[in-house]
């Protein structure tokens, strides 16, 4: 699929799509780190088999989208996500208007928005601040999207700390082997894992753009530094919260509490699954939201 770039101020933005102009547009949002390429292709052939028109697209300083590397930061991971770092280049609401940039490329006035992690944040704030521009929301294992500290209550440590301590050489294959061992361990512990999968997309992602941790940071320290939370009152599309019942990252109890904020939004557990989107649930979730789809379209 050709990559095409839509355009946010002096921001450039890369993306893809999948299927057809006149299925139901979807857009889809990563979250922290990670590049679009990260979302599986083959849950975005389901998607189009569902009836959706899906674009999915690599988040500021991340994938072939820009980076801020003349705004490096040595801060540490804990400062960032404890908002205490040096301020970031950009905001939490930058993410928000770089999703609309996506669309207005797309020529989409409004459209389905589903979003991962971190990206499942940015559609919460999307949907509470711009709610005429989308039809539905459906997020995957996050939990509320707030500035307050208490929210970190929702996530397990193990898996941040590990990955913390581990230390990896500058060449390629090294710095590949950290993207599968990452992968590895956010996935669910109670499946095997798909490491063929996850060494393609590491390959992929390494030759597009090498893994920057002051990016990732930089990135974090954005979304603790929007400046207010979201407000779910706003949020009118119709909503579906999924989370992973065997998630290592984000409790059960975050995509819960996000699923009481908003007004009708339907609670999803997979068994299986992790902080991941695993290909045993790709069908199923397609047709929920598909069917989330059919409230407003």
């Amino acid at each position: 699929m050709p990559v095409k770039m839509a355009r946010n101020g002096d921001v450039e933005l890369a993306y893809e799509t999948f299927g057809a102009p006149g299925g139901q547009p979807l857009l889809l949002i990563m979250g922290l780190g990670h590049q679009m390429l990260w979302w599986p292709d083959g849950f975005c052939e389901h998607l189009v088999r569902a009836g959706f028109f899906v674009a999915r697209f690599d988040n500021r300083d991340s994938g072939l989208s820009t980076h801020f590397d003349h705004t490096a930061t040595d801060d540490k991971w804990w400062k960032s996500l404890l908002g205490r770092g040096a301020p970031p280049p950009y905001g939490g609401d930058d993410f928000v208007r770089d999703a609309l940039a996506v669309m207005d490329a797309l020529g989409w006035v409004s459209a389905h928005i589903a979003g991962g992690s971190m990206g499942g944040g940015i559609c919460q704030a999307l949907a509470a601040d711009h709610p005429s521009r989308v039809r539905s929301m459906t997020t995957l294992v996050c939990m509320p999207a707030s500035t307050s500290l208490g929210g970190l209550r929702h996530l397990r440590f193990g898996p941040i700390l590990a990955m913390a301590r581990k230390r990896y050489a500058a060449d390629a294959e090294s710095q590949q082997q950290r993207l599968v061992d990452l992968f590895r361990a956010l996935a669910s512990p109670g499946r095997p894992f798909d490491e063929r999968w996850a060494r393609d997309v590491a390959r992929r992602s390494h030759a597009r753009r090498p893994f920057d941790p002051r990016a990732e940071r930089r990135q974090l320290a954005a979304g603790r530094r929007r400046g207010r939370s979201v407000d779910f009152g706003r949020i009118t599309a119709p909503a579906l919260v999924v989370y992973g019942e065997d998630d290592p990252l984000v409790r059960p109890s975050g995509s819960k509490a996000l699923a009481r904020k908003i007004k009708g939004a339907k609670l999803i557990g997979y068994p299986g699954m992790g902080h991941e989107l695993p290909a045993h649930v790709w069908a199923d979730l397609a047709g929920e939201m598909a069917r989330l789809a059919t409230i407003r379209s």
